[in-house]
């Protein structure tokens, strides 16, 4: 079990440089012209329905993501860098967060095989957000600053947010708390650099998959290397690579959950974003969350969004993120259906759409 989802999670770490620029196949809710934004409407998994959309700032894309659904339980990977089978007829948190160790080891292994040619392979890393329905519990682990968001009802019937993970990044004082009290000794362990809390004054997250030359002194890159390399050697690591673990048993008022990098976050608030999936049709929704940040990223900077839609990849990044975006609902009346689920493989800008080859 481990061993499948781990190669699936490492799989979409690799490098992106592959992915052309794609016209997306949906049409409505303006930016059909956007060259960059990707979408896919609207998909079943066994508990429903799901939407998906991507949309690249970076000159090489840096978010990858990927929805698999199998006969009895639907996987979600949002991976922003800087399937699935069963042990024992199970899925539980230890299969999830052995899973995610797996693909820290493997790729750590990649970067020992790789360094003495590439040293900056020391330097690739990704925020990981994975979330499994499985048996009408939603089970999540989370590495980063990606987030998953429910949109739930209230006893008035008004949708309201619930984020189900914690952003683990150097932002957040109790993230700039826990790292002081786990690095006593090291005064340098947060600070601010260019007006943002950063881990060593390099990197904003304090979990991820790679980034081994913060976790391993044999991969420390030399001054040659001025972005990624430390003044004293490392002692221990400084990033963690554990992944913070969440359940939950899907109950009556739980009607969606978003999963997205971010670079939506940046942009909208968990409120936000759970009203415009709650107040508008499902079919395009996850392009319409997206649209939205471009939009509100465009107006902060002053620029029409009919003109960043203009902008190549890279100088791009100068107004927003990568942005990656899966909104699954959940359709309750299909949790107790004994009949198997359609067997789909959905990758992020990538617009291939097959049969799973996992088994649920």
């Amino acid at each position: 079990m481990c061993s499948s989802l781990g190669r699936t999670v490492s799989s979409c770490l690799r490098p992106l440089s592959r992915y052309a620029r794609m016209k997306d196949d949906y049409e409505g809710l303006g930016g059909e012209d956007d060259a960059l934004l990707w979408s896919r409407d609207l998909e079943k998994h066994y508990h429903g329905e799901f939407s998906f959309a991507v949309v690249q700032a970076n000159e090489i894309i840096e978010d990858h993501s990927q929805v698999e659904t199998g006969r009895h339980a639907t996987f979600v990977g949002v991976y922003d860098g800087h399937g699935l089978a069963r042990e024992n007829g199970k899925i539980s948190k230890d299969v999830i967060r052995n899973a995610l160790s797996e693909t820290e080891n493997g790729f750590l292994t990649l970067v020992r095989r790789a360094y003495e040619i590439k040293p900056t392979v020391a330097a690739i890393g990704s925020c990981c957000l994975v979330g499994v329905i499985w048996k009408g519990t939603l089970y999540i682990a989370n590495l980063g600053d990606s987030r998953a968001v429910m949109g739930c009802l209230d006893g008035s019937n008004k949708i309201v947010a619930e984020q189900l993970t914690r952003d683990h990044n150097a932002s957040l004082e109790e993230v700039r708390k826990e790292l002081k009290a786990l690095h006593p000794e090291d005064s340098q362990i947060v600070v601010m650099k260019q007006g943002v809390w950063r881990i060593k004054g390099i990197i904003q997250v304090s979990r991820s998959i790679g980034d081994a030359y913060l976790k391993m002194p044999e991969f420390a890159l030399d001054p040659s290397f001025p972005r990624f390399h430390l003044p004293e050697p490392l002692r221990r690591p400084v990033l963690r690579s554990d992944p913070a673990m969440f359940t939950r048993d899907l109950q009556q008022k739980d009607k969606f959950v978003i999963f997205a990098s971010d670079g939506l976050w940046e942009h909208l608030t968990n409120q936000e974003a759970v009203e415009i999936v709650h107040n508008n049709p499902r079919t395009g929704i996850a392009r319409r969350l997206v649209i939205t940040a471009l939009e509100k990223a465009a107006m902060t900077r002053q620029i029409p969004y009919n003109e960043v839609k203009k902008l190549d990849q890279g100088i791009r990044r100068h107004v927003h993120d990568d942005i990656t975006v899966v909104v699954v609902f959940i359709d309750h009346e299909m949790l107790d259906n004994i009949n198997s689920g359609p067997e789909l493989s959905v990758r992020g800008f990538v617009d291939t759409v097959g049969p799973s080859n996992f088994n649920f």
